[in-house]
């Protein structure tokens, strides 16, 4: 056997098989079309959401910064798994290396754990938004708001380098279709062909505690306001801080919901194509959600996106 077979039996042994999503679609042109748009739409709605919160001077509030990150992340998030799927539809390809399913894996691992703290992080913004009024800009300024973003990264992360590489050094000696259209850690758990029940109840103990953690943070907060919001005399003061908190439960709700239905249910109640369809949601739909949720149904955002198209007009006429 010559060197350049064995290198190329080497590589299909090596490499992964996404079955993907378009296999399954009686359409796929028009099914790839439609991801695009939105893929488009994520990255366009995010973007302008970050623009706008750095250029407009009112939005420069620890509320805004966090919704910033949570843009950043969604951007990255989306970007992970959709490119790769889409280039393979248009090139007819639909394989993946080690390597890089490794990276694809870590990668979104550390975005979903990161989103998880800063979905908490961003509950205790409007805790202590609403209920030390007086202590916020002091508690709340702009070191703790950067220390409280970095270790959800960081913690975020971790998630990443524990499962990556024990998922990645399990031996897959069967079947290398990964029912997925990314590297998802359940779905190439199900290929390797040694025992991976104590990893599994591992892994699922380590989601457990970081949803039960973030959910307590969560609820805790909302909590607290809600009885700070019951006891105020105004009715416009009650408005605007249930208005506040609207948009983030929306959101928190959205994005914890598949994520308890992913991590959280037993493995009788999943099948390869409810997994997708999940993850479909909340790896393509939600970071497209998220930039409308918070522009519709905010008058701060609403108003800087008025002032920045109000400003290009004038400058035309300046320059002319």
């Amino acid at each position: 056997m010559d060197i350049t077979t064995w290198t190329s039996n080497f590589t299909e042994q090596t490499d992964f098989i996404l079955v993907g999503l378009f296999r399954q679609s009686k359409h796929p042109a028009l099914l790839c079309l439609l991801i695009l748009v939105i893929f488009l739409m994520a990255l366009s709605g995010n973007a302008l959401l970050i623009l706008l919160i750095c250029s407009d001077s009112r939005l420069h509030t620890p509320m805004y910064f966090f919704i910033s990150q949570l843009s950043l992340m969604d951007m990255m998030y989306i970007s992970t798994t959709v490119p790769k799927m889409l280039m393979d539809q248009v090139l007819g390809e639909n394989k993946i290396s080690a390597p890089e399913c490794g990276l694809q894996m870590f990668l979104y691992l550390t975005l979903v754990g990161s989103e998880f703290f800063l979905l908490a992080s961003m509950a205790y913004d409007r805790y202590m938004a609403i209920c030390h009024p007086l202590h916020y800009p002091i508690l709340m300024n702009h070191r703790a708001c950067l220390l409280l973003a970095s270790g959800c990264w960081f913690l975020g992360s971790v998630d990443g380098f524990m499962l990556t590489p024990v998922t990645m050094t399990f031996p897959f000696c069967g079947s290398r279709e990964i029912h997925h259209f990314f590297c998802e850690v359940p779905a190439v758990t199900k290929l390797s062909c040694s025992d991976t029940l104590l990893y599994e109840t591992l892994m699922y103990l380590c989601c457990v505690l970081m949803i039960l953690i973030t959910v307590t943070v969560i609820s805790s907060s909302y909590t607290f306001i809600l009885l700070t919001v019951l006891r105020m005399n105004s009715a416009e003061g009650r408005k605007k801080a249930l208005a506040t908190c609207s948009s983030h439960m929306t959101v928190v709700l959205l994005f914890y919901g598949a994520a308890v239905y992913t991590y959280m249910l037993p493995s009788s109640y999943h099948t390869p194509e409810k997994d997708m369809v999940v993850s479909v949601f909340y790896t393509i739909l939600t970071p497209v959600l998220n930039p409308l949720i918070y522009s519709l149904r905010n008058r701060d955002v609403t108003e800087a996106l008025k002032k920045m198209y109000s400003v290009r007009p004038a400058f035309q006429d300046l320059v002319k």
